[in-house]
């Protein structure tokens, strides 16, 4: 087949395969949707009885985010108005301990805050995630997160939509490269579903899988449909608005983006201890208590969790009513306010009594994270990333509108920014975590304040990684060595290659040129094929290696063979073919080395071509080019 033909069966072939991905990944949306809102749901019921009916405590949520009506009547078994503080001592360790039985006996890969099990089955497993896996997940992550464990929604959707996305692959026996789209779109389309952002979802899973700013460009289209499905399911079913409910916060005052400056360096400083301590508390606790069963860790956790939670509920699980607080000028009515302002009542220094008690959740935040997630326990990092975030840009804005009484500081304002500062340095997400924010909070008339921090923070944390699994960048990726190979090779012509490999000339050979003849030069050539031409040098056909080594092999034939007694048709190319299709012309035919000819006489022969010429080709340009 013709090489223009070659290419046209090809684009054939990758518009059907896009079509059919396109309907797979629109499944997987509807899927995801409905994943998304029942694990919603068993959220709400995990938290309303764990938090709400056993321990009185009632936290609330996202200002759009309503608990499903039939918690209303859930009541307390308390007859008392307090909070029952022994309660939330408890519930955090008791959590752990089952969570930790259900994730370490069914599904060890669900511990943790999920993500980083999505990136890596997606770079070293061909997107394969056992079926047991979303399931196991969502169960454990409701109990963790309902229990006080701090943990927030994005892991373990993520996660279960990964799962939905591979099941569909699996059961469809679709190839390691769509199976690996399917997973990330599943990914895309949990996330823009449980936290109203269709766009920001499939810009997560496109970029969240590298560290230096990355794209998976593959996936984005699939993603983008899923998404979009997946979040008109879940608005379908709990109403399409923004997650928080925020003011109309405006920016238009260039002096303002001094403060934002000074919330970008806050930001990193935050995400680099958020990382460390993350990471301290799992390796240098966690993972040296080695006689403790794994199943058990979680409960540990828990339990300091608890012992925190005792002083500052608003340190447990999901958290976001600090935000939303925040946003509404409410911080003083929080459970832990009327305490802090009764040991500090004209607060600490420049630190107000909101911004110290917004500084105290923050850092608390970090340690239950930490203790919760690092011990094993399931749940996400970005709602906590989310809420500590948010409460450190609330209380630098409040120290910058004392600082700068002149300037129009709204401190809600910089909570937002800060959320995405945040999060954007903490997971090396910048672009996406912009859109998220923005999506989640309705709210874009900040987005050049958003566009400044999340770019300062990132990269001042370039030296810190929330997510391990993320690889550098595409040129890493396992999965991107054929392809990029493949495109290299797509722009390099056999006529390029040609001049590399011909230094020591081209020998050809009469077809009556006798077979000890044809050895003696053969031995003393390192061609890997002699093309055979006729009286006027024009091609006639090729004998290899292979044709070579069985005359050799029959006793006595050998000195009444002549070359055309042995030469067989010669796989052709031309100088203007490009080293993809005269490599794939290679594969096909059972040849050593294909001849190539002149682009207006296939009758002329120009020179021979071997796999090794090929690779010595490649290799120069991937060698000049670095």
């Amino acid at each position: 087949m013709p090489t223009d033909e070659i290419g046209t069966a090809s684009e054939e072939g990758g518009q059907r395969s896009l079509a059919r991905l396109v309907g797979m990944c629109m499944v997987i949306g509807l899927v995801a949707g409905l994943g998304a809102a029942g694990f919603l749901v068993m959220l709400e019921t995990g938290t309303s009885f764990c938090m709400g009916y056993l321990a009185n405590y009632h936290p609330g949520g996202p200002g759009f985010e309503k608990p499903p009506a039939f918690l209303d009547d859930l009541g307390t078994w308390t007859s008392g108005t307090s909070i029952v503080r022994w309660m939330l001592l408890v519930l955090p360790a008791a959590g752990g301990l089952l969570s930790g039985v259900l994730i370490f006996t069914l599904a060890p890969e669900t511990e943790g805050h999920g993500t980083d099990a999505a990136i890596q089955a997606y770079h070293f497993k061909d997107g394969a995630i056992r079926t047991r896996a979303p399931f196991v997940k969502a169960l454990t992550a409701m109990i963790t997160i309902g229990s006080g464990g701090s943990g927030g929604r994005e892991g373990p959707i993520a996660q279960i939509g990964a799962g939905f996305g591979s099941m569909l692959g699996r059961w469809l026996k679709v190839p390691p490269y769509e199976r690996r789209v399917l997973m990330a779109s599943g990914m895309a389309a949990g996330i823009g579903a449980i936290f109203h952002a269709p766009l920001a979802g499939a810009l997560v899973a496109a970029e969240i899988l590298y560290r230096d700013p990355d794209f998976e460009h593959e996936v984005l289209v699939p993603s983008f449909l899923s998404s979009i499905v997946a979040y008109s399911v879940f608005g379908a079913i709990f109403g399409f608005h923004p997650l928080f409910k925020t003011p109309d916060y405006v920016f238009n005052d260039v002096a303002l983006l001094l403060p934002y400056v000074a919330l970008a360096v806050v930001s990193a400083l935050g995400a680099m201890l958020f990382v460390r301590t993350f990471y301290g508390v799992r390796g240098f606790f966690f993972e040296r208590l080695t006689s403790v069963p794994n199943h058990v860790k979680p409960a540990i956790g828990g339990l300091f969790v608890g012992v925190i939670g005792f002083f500052l509920p608003e340190a447990l699980g999901a958290g976001y009513s600090v935000v939303q607080m925040c946003f509404d000028d409410k911080l003083m009515a929080l459970p832990s306010a009327e305490g802090l302002a009764s040991l500090f009542p004209n607060g600490i220094g420049f630190l107000t009594v909101p911004a110290l008690l917004l500084v105290t959740i923050g850092l608390a935040k970090i340690v239950t994270t930490s203790l919760t997630i690092g011990s094993g326990g399931s749940g996400g990092v970005f709602g906590p990333a989310v809420i500590i975030g948010g409460a450190f840009g609330g209380a630098v804005g409040m120290v910058c509108a004392d600082l700068f009484p002149g300037l129009n500081v709204e401190p809600g304002a910089f909570a937002l920014v800060g959320m995405a500062g945040f999060f954007a340095g903490a997971a090396n997400t910048p672009v996406s975590t912009i859109i998220m924010v923005n999506e989640m909070t309705g709210n874009y008339n900040l987005l050049i304040p958003s566009m400044m921090v999340c770019i300062m923070a990132y990269m001042l944390c370039r030296g810190s990684h929330l997510y391990r699994e993320q690889l550098p960048s595409r040129l890493d990726a396992p999965s991107k060595i054929g392809s990029m190979a493949g495109a290299v090779l797509k722009r390099m012509t056999v006529g390029q290659a040609l001049r590399q490999s011909m230094d020591s000339g081209l020998i050809v050979v009469s077809g009556d040129l006798n077979f000890p003849e044809l050895l003696k030069r053969y031995t003393a050539s390192s061609q890997d094929c002699f093309p055979i031409v006729d009286e006027q040098s024009h091609l006639t056909g090729v004998i290899d290696a292979n044709d070579i080594r069985g005359i050799v092999t029959e006793t006595g034939i050998s000195d009444l063979i002549i070359a055309r007694d042995v030469a067989r048709p010669a796989a052709t190319v031309t100088g203007g073919d490009s080293l993809l299709a005269a490599l794939n012309k290679l594969q096909q035919g059972d040849t050593a080395a294909l001849i190539v000819v002149n682009e207006t006489d296939e009758r002329e022969v120009v020179g021979t071509l071997s796999r090794g010429d090929i690779i010595a080709a490649y290799r120069h340009q991937i060698v000049s080019r670095a």
